[in-house]
């Protein structure tokens, strides 16, 4: 195998399975470590993949962080319905984490009626929907992300790294069978990451439009979760690949969730 032959296969091994780790090609190729990552960076060069921390993702497919006024407009009947439905999810007393997004702060205008709920977020336009509500509400504090209104950094990390909650609805920027969910940085992946190991069970809120898609910073593998909700733009077959547990939400009032397999919590 010639060089350009090995490049084309990696970018279709890239391509394919939505991320490939160096040692993982290395075993594959049968070549060094040292090759594989000068392929990276010539195929990088050629916007053919994205090079991140010891392997690759693809080029096509990559998202970046957009403002929150952007993204509220996109899909807003899609995440409408699937918060309501993870809404029903919720039970008097519960303590949750709502993830920085505008599907989660669709799902905060549905809780915000409810009493006996502790909700924590690092949103500040999420934790203004509580005001002058019964609902008791913790802000982590942090370094505000002004685009989207997100809190990151240190003192963010210390608040999550000393909770224990009952549920965390869980945003996804983007979502891979194979990449599993993944940030636009490494420091929102990392309070992702804080946010699953806090809770009991992890519920992953996306729309239709975050699958098929990687970005840059892993977050965590799709076994993680207790199960996605999302809407009927995605496909049965297309959602067995990615969980056992997918809820497809119908985006119109009518109609009830269609699910590949039924949950009680």
């Amino acid at each position: 195998m010639n060089i350009n032959e090995r490049r084309k296969l990696i970018e279709e091994e890239v391509l394919e399975k939505g991320k490939m780790d160096i040692e993982d090609l290395e075993k594959m190729l049968g070549v060094s470590a040292m090759t594989i990552r000068r392929d990276l960076m010539h195929l990088e060069k050629e916007n053919k993949l994205i090079r991140t921390h010891g392997g690759a993702v693809p080029a096509k497919g990559i998202i970046d962080e957009t403002s929150y006024e952007n993204k509220e407009k996109q899909q807003l009947p899609e995440k409408k319905a699937i918060a309501a439905y993870a809404a029903t999810i919720v039970r008097p007393g519960d303590t949750i984490i709502l993830d920085s997004g505008t599907t989660t702060h669709e799902i905060a205008r549905v809780l915000k009626s409810r009493s006996n709920l502790t909700v924590i977020t690092n949103d500040i336009l999420i934790a203004a929907e509580f005001l002058n509500t019964s609902v008791h509400t913790i802000i982590t504090g942090g370094e505000l992300q002004n685009q989207v209104g997100a809190m990151f950094g240190p003192h963010t990390e210390s608040l999550l790294e000393s909770i224990h909650v009952d549920l965390l609805f869980l945003g996804a920027h983007a979502l891979h069978p194979a990449a599993g969910i993944t940030a636009p940085t490494l420091e929102k992946a990392k309070i992702k990451r804080l946010m699953v190991h806090s809770a009991e069970t992890t519920w992953l809120v996306a729309d239709h439009s975050k699958f098929g898609k990687s970005s840059f910073a892993s977050v965590c593998g799709l076994e993680t979760l207790q199960g996605i909700i999302t809407n009927d733009n995605v496909s049965m077959k297309e959602a067995e690949t990615y969980h056992d547990t997918v809820i497809r939400v119908p985006s119109q009032k009518e109609g009830n969730a269609n699910e590949n397999r039924s949950y009680r919590r």
